[in-house]
Parts: structure tokens; sequence; C-alpha cells
């Protein structure tokens, strides 16, 4: 999960803070507390990456690889697991 934290740090810390805890304001929610409002498994989160949220969270499906939206999708599940 460590290897997607490059790319959580590269993409995501804008809206959802360096911590994974979110920001409110702008609708990005906590990664950190276990709440998923689309499914926590890796593969829900890779499609949330993939093809972003509700107009608000931006689709990376043409920036990151596959294996890269695997790999943060795995980073960011474990931010929920400590």
């Amino acid at each position: 999960a460590s290897a997607g934290q490059a790319r959580f740090q590269m993409f995501c810390i804008a809206c959802h803070g360096a911590d994974g805890t979110g920001n409110q304001a702008l609708g990005a929610p906590n990664l950190t507390d276990g709440v998923w409002l689309y499914g926590g498994t890796a593969e829900d989160i890779e499609v949330a990456v993939r093809k972003g949220r509700n107009g608000m969270m931006p689709a990376f499906g043409e920036t990151l690889s596959e294996e890269h939206r695997k790999l943060l999708a795995a980073y960011v599940q474990s931010l929920s697991d400590s």
C-alpha cells in the first residue's frame, strides 16, 4: 500500500489533505474514518479514482495507469485500516 502513497501525494492531498481526513468545504470526504460512501473495497476505490465522483472528484482514468490506480486504491484503503 505504501507504493500508492506517492500518487496520493501527487493527486489527492489538494482535496483530501496530507492525512486523508478530507475537506468538507470542498466536498472531499474523510478517507480515514472507515465510512465509505461508494464502497470501501480496493476495487470500489479504484473505480472512483478511474471515473471520478459526481462532478466533485476528477477522473484519473486517463492520467494514471491501471497499476498506479490499484496502488493508489490500496493506499487509500489502508488509511481507514489504521
